[in-house]
């Protein structure tokens, strides 16, 4: 399931009111069920606390307020809406635990299941899932809709730390910080200005590559109706156009794969320069996942296979 929301960013805010989820009495704290528990990871970021504390936790309606709100005042805790039926959701969910057992106990992965708690999802708005918020202090501070590719998911997680005031290193390059802060706030043209300028001093900076071929994204799809735009591309199917719009609509989605899928066998079914220009579209969207991202292999594979 998945409600497409098309914004200038990947990454949207607002306001969730939980004071229906809050009693006089703070329950008491539960063990947590089904902890994930590692040791922390060698190279963790310099000043993140580790100590192999708890790290991912299932919970529920009953026990959100001791394991999520009484524990993000003193740890961040991201709550990852999912369900068991939802394919976008295995692919982001491993992910959120993978980062956090790194993390090791600098943040908290907090697993909602929106079947067995759908007032949660309710009282948090959650239209499509996977649906991830970042709560510090008792309240929602940011939150993100969809797969996103773990350069950015780790992007998000280090400005939640930063919110709830811990020591985080420094990006081993400032200029990608400053470019990666602009997307993510939305200004589009000073991400590619500063993008574009780590890519002139430094050539194929992988990083910089991906930053500025979501900036082509966000462009492409802005203003977009993403139902609208899946309609046509359904109702045109050799429109290469409307193939395309689509292509993005899903990959902002969280439907990265069936963009790619889309878009390899438009491949199959055009030549000259509109196939040329769907390969370049579909590397494009390659490049914002990176090149270790298990989809973007297949669908290379795939691709490989359609032009030859």
């Amino acid at each position: 399931m998945s409600d497409p929301r098309i914004t200038s960013s990947i990454f949207t805010r607002g306001a969730v009111d939980l004071s229906a989820l809050r009693t006089p009495t703070p329950a008491p704290a539960r063990p947590s069920t089904a902890p994930s528990q590692a040791a922390p990871s060698a190279d963790l970021p310099a000043g993140v606390p580790g100590g192999g504390g708890v790290t991912v936790i299932d919970v529920t309606e009953a026990t959100f307020q001791s394991e999520v709100l009484e524990r993000s005042l003193s740890t961040p805790v991201v709550v990852d809406f999912w369900a068991e039926w939802c394919q976008p959701c295995k692919q982001l969910s491993p992910m959120l635990e993978r980062l956090a057992v790194e993390g090791g106990g600098a943040w908290v992965l907090a697993k909602v299941d929106v079947d067995a708690n759908p007032r949660l999802a309710q009282m948090f708005r959650v239209q499509g899932i996977p649906m991830v918020y970042a709560v510090v202090g008792g309240q929602p501070v940011d939150a993100f809709s969809g797969v996103v590719p773990e350069a950015q998911l780790r992007q998000w997680l280090q400005a939640v730390l930063k919110a709830g005031g811990v020591t985080v290193a420094e990006p081993e390059d400032p200029r990608l910080d400053e470019a990666d802060d602009a997307l993510m706030s939305g200004d589009l043209d000073a991400a590619e200005q500063a993008y574009r300028k780590i890519l002139a001093e430094t050539p194929a900076d992988p990083t910089a590559e991906a930053g500025l071929a979501q900036v082509g994204l966000a462009r492409r799809v802005g203003g977009t109706d993403p139902r609208a735009a899946l309609a046509a591309a359904q109702a045109n199917p050799d429109d290469v156009e409307a193939q395309l719009l689509a292509a993005d609509v899903e990959v902002l989605s969280g439907m990265a794969e069936q963009a790619y899928q889309r878009l390899v066998g438009l491949v199959r079914r055009t030549a000259g320069d509109d196939r040329e220009k769907v390969r370049q579209h579909l590397v494009s969207l390659f490049t914002i996942a990176g090149p270790d991202d298990p989809a973007v292999a297949s669908a290379r594979r795939a691709l490989a296979s359609a032009l030859f």
